[in-house]
């Protein structure tokens, strides 16, 4: 059951997830929304949705391993695994001048994510701070970018026209928008209930769970979404998919979840995951902006340590 539970909670976010974005971008296209804040908010929140509702299912159950392990291990997978095969599929090509803020926006999210950790609780005020950030972020990006149109502009618009709107009608886009945010609450409970069932009975640790099966799980619209994109030659929105993503499960996630039910960091995440993570985002940012592109090799290297964090993680189960 623990399995079905889990095979079927992905799935229903994988769905929900997706027709929750064609939804509400059809709808921000239909009251005549810009591209530009269409990819900074809807595209960038909407792929993030599904880690959203299973970290807010799992602290509200009780399971603080399972909801800030999805985070973390998302962010990790993010890289990794799905930058790393989207480069090994094609070699991406990146503009270094479209990371010169988000880059940085990242880089913060995630030494505060660090700070958070090693304080012990995620408490409601550094929930209250992420949200706020994440609020500053997207409304001075957009000011910004609609005055100043840059590399990092095109990068969110080309984020917002991959995500193509499948419904023409309003009602239609509310039915898919309503439809996808229910599949995904209710994927949500099932992928949080066969992880605490899975964990019990093969005598491991929710944290464990939660940075593998569930961070994996919910992270499949970002894998989607970059590898379509890098097969389509447009490296830009795959990039782009990854590094928004990464902000978005910090400052968003994290930060909604720990406002509602603070968060007690598990040791485990303390004494490895947080730090490879950060080893990630560290190595990304210095491939991406130094070389132009990443190229298979590199994306292979991405992916092996992504074999090798597992197997740690296996071993010390």
């Amino acid at each position: 059951m623990a399995y079905l539970e889990l095979v079927g909670g992905l799935i229903l976010l994988v769905v929900g997830g997706d027709s929750l974005v064609r939804g509400g971008v059809a709808l921000a296209r239909h009251f005549g929304v810009s591209p530009l804040l269409i990819g900074l908010t809807l595209v960038g929140f909407g792929t993030s949705t599904p880690e959203l509702v299973t970290s807010l299912e799992a602290a509200l159950a009780g399971s603080p391993g399972i909801a800030i392990g999805n985070v973390v291990g998302s962010n990790t997978a993010n890289i990794l695994l799905i930058l790393g095969l989207a480069a090994l599929l094609r070699p991406i090509a990146t503009n270094p001048t479209a990371l010169r803020r988000d880059g940085p926006v990242m880089m913060l999210a995630a030494l505060l994510c660090l700070g958070v950790v090693l304080w012990g609780t995620v408490e409601r005020y550094w929930g209250a701070v992420f949200i706020a950030l994440l609020a500053a972020y997207v409304i001075h990006t957009y000011l910004r970018e609609r005055q100043h149109s840059d590399a990092s502009a095109a990068m969110h618009t080309s984020e917002a026209e991959a995500h193509h709107a499948l419904p023409q009608r309003f009602w239609v886009s509310v039915l898919l928008t309503a439809a996808g945010f229910g599949l995904t609450i209710l994927g949500a409970k099932f992928l949080v209930g066969g992880a605490i069932d899975l964990a019990a009975a093969a005598g491991v640790s929710e944290t464990l769970i939660g940075l593998t099966i569930v961070a994996v799980g919910t992270s499949l619209p970002e894998l989607v979404t970059s590898v379509v994109a890098t097969l389509r030659r447009e490296g830009d929105v795959a990039l782009g998919n990854v590094v928004g993503s990464n902000i978005y499960n910090i400052l968003g996630i994290l930060g909604v979840t720990a406002l509602v039910e603070p968060i007690a960091v598990p040791a485990e995440i303390v004494r490895l995951d947080i730090w490879v993570m950060l080893a990630a985002t560290i190595a990304m940012l210095f491939v991406a902006a130094t070389g132009k592109r990443i190229s298979r090799i590199e994306g292979g290297v991405l992916m092996a340590g992504y074999g090798g964090y597992l197997a740690i993680l296996i071993a010390n189960a």
